[in-house]
């Protein structure tokens, strides 16, 4: 058996890294079919997930970025993820490792569609449909509303991003309280650099207090680490491979990882709700608007010198907000915006949000 065709009982999880390229790595195990076009090949997470609340279930943008990870292990060189809808079954543990199945479900010229399931001890917690694109190098039109920047310039303009509050473990008053008492020590969010900009003047005002749709967090973040694979890679190599397109599917992935982080506590805000029982992902649907360029993350015109440490990167923004609340459901959208403007994705979550414990009836 070759180094990365590994059996899937064979496996060894590692601590949670800080970088995104080591948090998403992944091993090869074997495949299940090799006939087109239901080829199915199969891979494993390496590095344990990050905890939300120090509790005994993974983030959930964990499983849903890493799934786009695997799937475009599978695809053809200039493909890169355009389009994914995910299914979120049971919450992800920490104790064992990710499996991920990926079906070839189509491989056309212009786009191709993978079928990603996620598995922990053989049982489906994840799935998703994951459709990739290649450049098609026409800009015949384009428009998108008015950018992030230019909407909220007072606001953003008040303290540069590395200045602004690190986002919580858990965006809810109680946690906070707690780890500003010292009762919670919080670890450092992994793959990410996520901070939340402070929107409370704006968020407090009359207009938005009787219309919860208006309500709007904004939040920054980054890449943290170099996006090669190879640890030992020259800062020349990553550049000219940057340039290349060779991270752009590991870019579209951090984009969905971050904008997962804090995303279901917008709600209860918005709605000026302190207390709930349960609020869980149920499915998440992120739309990459824009490849090449827009979707990098290093800034190499602000990096100076040849040390990884030089690195600069760029700070994106997610704008959030709720449009509807319904039948202990409740949505979340976002915009993903880059540094010059440019509407790079778009998310939309549905989720379950109880104030109060359903009693069960019979075997229902």
């Amino acid at each position: 058996m070759s180094a990365t065709r590994k059996a899937e009982d064979d496996w060894e999880v590692l601590p949670t890294p800080p970088s995104f390229v080591e948090l998403m790595a992944l091993e090869r195990l074997e495949d299940i079919s090799s006939s087109e076009p239901e080829r199915i090949e199969r891979f494993r997470s390496l590095a344990s997930p990050f905890p939300p609340g120090e509790g005994t279930r993974s983030f959930g943008g964990h499983v849903y970025a890493q799934s786009a990870y695997a799937a475009s292990k599978t695809v053809g060189k200039g493909f890169v993820v355009h389009d994914m809808t995910g299914t979120f079954i049971v919450g992800g543990r920490l104790d064992v490792p990710y499996v991920y199945t990926v079906r070839h479900v189509r491989d056309g010229f212009m786009y191709c569609t993978r079928a990603v399931d996620a598995r922990q001890d053989g049982k489906i917690c994840f799935s998703c449909l994951c459709s990739f694109k290649r450049d098609e190098n026409q800009k015949n039109f384009h428009h998108q509303p008015p950018a992030v920047q230019g909407r909220f310039r007072e606001i953003l303009s008040g303290k540069p991003p590395e200045d602004q509050t690190v986002s919580p473990s858990v965006d809810a008053d109680w946690w906070i309280e707690a780890v500003e008492q010292g009762n919670i020590e919080e670890r450092e969010f992994p793959g990410v650099d996520v901070r939340k900009v402070d929107m409370k003047d704006y968020n407090q005002s009359k207009l938005i207090q009787d219309r919860p749709d208006k309500y709007r967090q904004l939040t920054q973040y980054r890449l943290k680490g170099l996006p090669d694979e190879d640890p030992n890679a020259a800062l020349t190599q990553v550049r000219e491979r940057d340039a290349a397109g060779e991270y752009d599917n590991l870019y579209a992935c951090a984009h969905m990882y971050s904008s997962d982080r804090n995303s279901l506590l917008l709600i209860p805000r918005a709605l000026g709700i302190k207390n709930w029982t349960e609020m869980a992902s149920l499915t998440l649907t992120v739309i990459v608007h824009q490849h090449s360029e827009a979707l990098r993350m290093i800034d190499w015109d602000a990096t100076r010198g040849d040390s990884p440490s030089d690195v600069a990167m760029k700070w994106f923004i997610q704008e959030g907000w709720t449009p509807q609340s319904a039948e202990n459901r409740a949505v979340h959208e976002s915009h993903l915006w880059s540094p010059e403007g440019t509407l790079v994705a778009t998310s939309l979550q549905d989720s379950m949000l109880r104030l109060r414990k359903l009693g069960r009836v019979g075997n229902l």
